[in-house]
């Protein structure tokens, strides 16, 4: 395994990791298997053959995005690699189970918060809902696309106990399949 280069744009690799991995694996010609991972050394060339780096890429450079990366979006495990969460592809792609922080947070456009109290948080074109553990993070998130972003307060200990499940994407993100209205609330 060769040494991760400072010469790899890490964050484009990133993105090219998340594309391949969450939404478009046919772009690469890569085939996920149903738990939505694909071996490492698959991904590797896949990613050479799309092309554009500045050197061949090397398995050091790929584990420096999934161990350097600061919102853990991969997971390496038995020479595989797959995306924690944020998949869009369709596949029956399964999370593990997991009791959730009481409080919970998501951020969001100030004009999507009228529908999501009417109808929920909804995972839209995702697998599941994201949700974050601190209010900044929810804050990031929802300012994703320009603008200020409001913050809901998810009740995750009610909405669990009620039968609600949560996964845990990684240290800063949850996942649940939906959020009824009845546990949200705007942080004021």
């Amino acid at each position: 395994m060769g040494a991760a280069s400072s010469s790899v744009n890490y964050i484009s690799l990133s993105k090219a990791m998340s594309k391949a991995l969450r939404h478009r694996p046919e772009r690469l010609g890569i085939t996920l298997a149903p738990d939505g991972s694909v071996k490492l050394q698959t991904l590797i060339d896949a990613l050479n053959r799309r092309g554009g780096w500045p050197r061949e890429l090397d398995e050091a450079d790929v584990m420096h995005v999934v161990e350097h990366g600061t919102k853990q979006r991969f997971a390496v495990e038995d020479g595989r690699i797959r995306a924690r969460y944020g998949h869009t592809v369709p596949l029956p792609i399964t999370y593990e189970r997991a009791e959730p922080p009481a409080i919970l947070y998501h951020g969001t456009s100030p004009s999507s918060v009228d529908s999501i109290l009417a109808e929920g948080l909804l995972p839209m074109d995702r697998k599941t809902v994201h949700l974050s553990v601190d209010i900044p993070t929810a804050k990031q998130v929802g300012a994703r696309h320009g603008g200020r972003a409001t913050v809901l307060l998810v009740d995750a200990a009610q909405a669990s106990h009620d039968g609600i499940t949560f996964y845990r994407g990684n240290d800063q993100t949850w996942l649940a399949d939906r959020i009824p209205p009845q546990y949200l609330s705007v942080m004021e």
